[in-house]
């Protein structure tokens, strides 16, 4: 089963080329030449009606004189042309085609019909096109040059996917002097068919790479990118640097390409959730490409420096401490071992300063004392060229010192000329090496910041949780009443009952219009008490002074009336003045004031933002963001990454604030996002917290209808889990077994269930003998994107534990109209129904899910599966290609 189709892009065996021509300069012959030159073992064709010839090979007119089989079509002609020639492709059956021409997106709204025109033509052929205005495609394993960069880069592991063709050269060649090789290069253009999303689910299975490095400037679909990036980031290493971070860099992009862009920080939120590691520049990217090309992966991020020289070591220890990267406590056996080995007047701790005359043999004691310690996760070792130092025989000595290590090891061979021998050594044997200690640190926190984003990967909440459940309902039929009245901003009364719907503690707040019925409420309330202007026009109720605090008797608070609203009524004549909030003064005593805020990004919608609250807010920028829905370890993260969590312990005389509290309200918020997809805005602010309770003292809620034909949590950039699929099913013999979407931490009990099928049963499920599945497919089964793909998994109690019984699941095909199912059942539960009960179930989801066929291969010597889909009502063919496998297809 595979996600995409689009291997003819990067593994064609004929290319043609449109517009190809002797012309010095033209786009066509350039890309026509590197095809010729770069090795490329299939066949090539050059394609131009005004040519017979193009660089001593024949050129044909189309591809009907041509009369061949054609994979990839590469076009370089007007841009007026393109569509007629995705015709004309298609009349052939090509199935991939690079555009390189530039005049569609970029070009204002002639260029934007066009290339709308364009990519109705590349649906209706179903050509996947990579472009428009792109350098084209690299495939150095395969000679393939598809592209206008006139030097294929040397082999490797690292994919390259840029959204500018500039950056791809750039990279291309910075990369060959530091011996970094590629797996593939791609560069998208502007990606109006084929996208990030598409390029990281061919590179996610792709074989030839371990590492992927992404430049990217803007995001059309939140979806589909986040979809591609975790699925990729599931079985191998993605780093990311994100242009356009501020707005003029953003304008930039907009005349470059089109694309749309969100706000920086939203991005950094994405990429952690989604288990990649974000970097500031392209030289981290290539630092990064360094370190993790070595395949050696942290786990932990304690850090050990050995060093020839004090000062080094201690600007690589600064380094460490800004990057929040902890310096190891090395133990007492590493300590001895170092003792022996290094002179007396060593540091004695971490760094490790061996000393300015240190030989080759010292480096490798203190290096394998360092990584035999289970304190230690990494190891960065220093050289500055001083006098008595053999930069090459140490930098040998530190390669087989990395080779008999899993941990991995990072050099810093200072200076010039002097280390240059020793530095390309280092990269030949794939020891990353780096200019300073500040950069060698960079390079280790990158692999200890993947190692933590790896964590938030894995979590899969559900959007609602068992626990007192909200009233969903309520809350609805409240913002469907405010909108039917006009308004989108709720009034603090509505705001506060949307809160209590979903089980958030408020003050309760009494609407009053004169200063009577203030002075009732606050006897009623009793003192202190709290008077707020209400207005749906005011975004802060502090611009007019709007908020009084610690009112604590009768005469005050008629007077604060009239004061608060003869200020609004002054300071803001138009805006509209409901009257004034009465609440009970919220116990200052040991309190923190929190903020708690959900705001819609333009590309990745709702987010979830935490800080320090009250007017602190814009002024300290202490914030967290958090990509809905949250669990509680995502949650505990988002708290522990601002400032304002250390003041949540104790201090002083103030005991620790009640941070369960606080997480259950944030777990709240994130239901409210999950199940109302009207909210487009929310501030709770301020939310005091204690050592006892935190609660909602004030909240504005801004709403807005939702688009008709968006599915459930269709406003989110990732698909909650699926609680709604689970379901209690009774056996014949009356035992219930559970249906459910498998989850993360289903691995080991998926593993165990593939080794107890029998060997014919896997290779009934698996068309290949295996005896387990790798660590690659059990992650790609078990941590799945809920949005495209689905396995539900049958379990049941039996013998004190749970069992799986079957898996059934389905993929998306390309287009979205179609998916590919496949299923398992245990050899020790057969005949019960089990098979049959879950690819309903499976059907039933897919159907939900706006998939109009589902099919799958089934081998011929496989008689009880093709009987099973006979009798669900799947067409059952056999395979034209191959004999031994039956194709089943079901209309749903």
């Amino acid at each position: 089963m595979r996600l995409t189709d689009i291997d003819p892009l990067f593994t064609p065996g004929a290319v043609a080329v449109f517009g190809a021509s002797d012309n010095e300069g033209s786009i066509g012959g350039m890309v026509f030449h590197n095809l010729l030159t770069g090795g490329f073992k299939g066949q090539c064709y050059a394609i131009n009606p005004k040519y017979d010839q193009v660089a001593g090979e024949p050129c044909y007119s189309s591809l009907k004189e041509l009369d061949k089989q054609i994979d990839l079509a590469l076009i370089a002609t007007p841009a007026q042309c393109v569509p007629a020639i995705l015709d004309q492709c298609g009349s052939f059956g090509v199935k991939a085609a690079v555009v390189h021409s530039a005049g569609f997106g970029e070009h204002g709204d002639r260029g934007v019909a066009l290339q709308e025109k364009m990519v109705e033509a590349a649906w209706r052929n179903r050509i996947r096109v990579l472009g428009p205005n792109c350098l084209g495609v690299m495939r150095p394993q395969h000679g393939l040059n598809a592209s206008v960069g006139e030097v294929l880069p040397r082999r490797g592991n690292v994919a390259l996917v840029s959204q500018s063709g500039a950056i791809c050269t750039v990279m291309i060649d910075w990369a060959e002097s530091c011996g970094i090789g590629f797996s593939a290069v791609v560069s998208l253009g502007a990606a109006a068919d084929l996208d990030f999303g598409d390029i990281l689910d061919y590179l996610a299975l792709d074989t030839q790479t371990q590492c992927i490095l992404l430049y990217v400037e803007g995001v059309r679909n939140a979806r589909h990118f986040m979809s591609g990036l975790r699925a990729a980031a599931r079985l191998k290493p993605v780093i990311v640097v994100k242009a356009g971070r501020h707005p003029a860099g953003t304008r930039a992009i907009k005349s470059h390409t089109g694309g749309l862009v969100g706000m920086a920080d939203v991005f950094r939120a994405v990429t952690e959730r989604a288990g990649v590691v974000q970097v500031a520049n392209l030289e981290q990217l290539f630092a990064a490409a360094q370190v993790f090309g070595t395949r050696r992966r942290l786990s932990g991020e304690r850090i050990a420096i050995i060093t020839n020289g004090g000062g080094p070591g201690i600007l690589a220890a600064d380094r460490a401490v800004d990057l929040r990267l902890t310096l190891a406590q090395l133990g007492d056996t590493t300590r001895q071992a170092l003792e022996q080995a290094l002179p007396d007047y060593w540091s004695h701790g971490n760094p490790v300063d061996i000393i300015g005359d240190a030989p080759p043999e010292r480096y490798r004691a203190a290096l394998d004392a360092c990584l035999a310690d289970p304190d230690v996760d990494g190891v960065i070792c220093i050289l500055a060229p001083l006098l008595f130092c053999d930069p090459m025989a140490t930098a040998q000595h530190v390669i087989e010192a990395s080779k008999d290590s899993r941990k991995p090891v990072l050099t810093c061979w200072m200076g010039g000329q002097r280390v240059a021998e020793a530095q390309a050594l280092l990269s030949e044997h794939d020891v990353p090496n780096f200019a300073s200690p500040e950069a060698a640190v960079e390079a280790f926190s990158f692999m200890a910041t993947h190692q933590q984003n790896q964590k938030l990967l894995i979590q899969s909440p559900a959007p609602l949780s068992y626990e007192n459940p909200p009233d969903v309902e309520g809350a609805r039929l409240i913002i469907e009443g405010v909108m039917a009245e006009g308004r989108k901003v709720l009034g603090t009364i509505e705001a506060k009952a949307i809160l209590s719907a979903f089980r958030i503690p408020t003050m309760q707040a009494v609407l009053t219009h004169t200063p009577n019925e203030a002075l009732m409420a606050a006897e009623a309330l009793g003192f202190p008490v709290v008077m707020k202007i209400n207005s749906p026009d005011l975004e802060r109720k502090t611009d007019v002074d709007g908020v009084k605090l610690n009112i604590d008797d009768a005469q005050s608070v008629r007077r604060t009336f009239t004061e608060i609203l003869d200020r609004a009524k002054r300071l803001r004549p138009d805006a509209r003045l409901e009257g004034i909030t009465v609440e009970h003064m919220v116990s200052t005593r040991y309190a923190r004031e929190l903020m708690i805020g959900v705001f819609r990004d333009k590309i990745f919608g709702p987010v979830i933002l935490f800080g320090a609250g009250g007017t602190q807010v814009e002024v300290l920028g202490d914030r967290a963001l958090g990509l809905p829905p949250l669990n509680a370890f995502i949650i505990e993260t988002m708290i522990d990454r601002t400032r304002i969590a250390r003041l949540m312990g104790a201090f002083q005389n103030m005991p620790p604030m009640n941070r369960v509290a606080l997480a259950k309200i944030l777990q709240r918020v994130s239901e409210m996002v999950c199940e109302l997809p009207e909210i487009i805005s929310m501030d709770i602010n301020p939310l005091i917290g204690n050592d006892k309770e935190v609660i909602a003292v004030d909240v504005r809620i801004k709403v807005d209808y939702r688009p008709s034909q968006q599915p459930t949590y269709g406003h989110m950039a990732i698909h909650p889990y699926p609680s709604q699929l689970i379901e209690q099913v009774q056996l014949p013999d009356g035992r219930d077994f559970i249906i459910r979407p498998i989850r993360p931490e289903d691995a080991e009990m998926e593993q165990e269930f593939v080794r107890s099928l029998s060997e014919q049963t896997k290779y009934f499920r698996f068309m290949q003998a295996i005896k387990e599945l790798t660590p690659e497919m059990l992650v790609r089964f078990t941590q799945i994107d809920y949005d495209r793909e689905m396995a539900l998994i049958g379990v049941i109690e039996h013998k004190a534990s749970t069992i799986a019984l079957g898996v059934a699941r389905y993929m998306a095909r390309p287009g979205g109209q179609a998916c590919e199912f496949a299923i398992v059942v245990s050899d020790h539960w057969r005949n019960l129904g089990i098979g049959a009960r879950l690819m309903r179930s499976l059907m039933q989801n897919a159907r939900s899910r706006g998939f109009r066929i589902m099919d799958g291969e089934v081998l011929t010597a496989n008689t009880r599966m093709l009987a099973l889909v006979k009798s669900l009502g799947f067409r059952i063919e056999t395979d034209p290609q191959d004999l031994a496998i039956k194709l089943v297809t079901k209309v749903l």
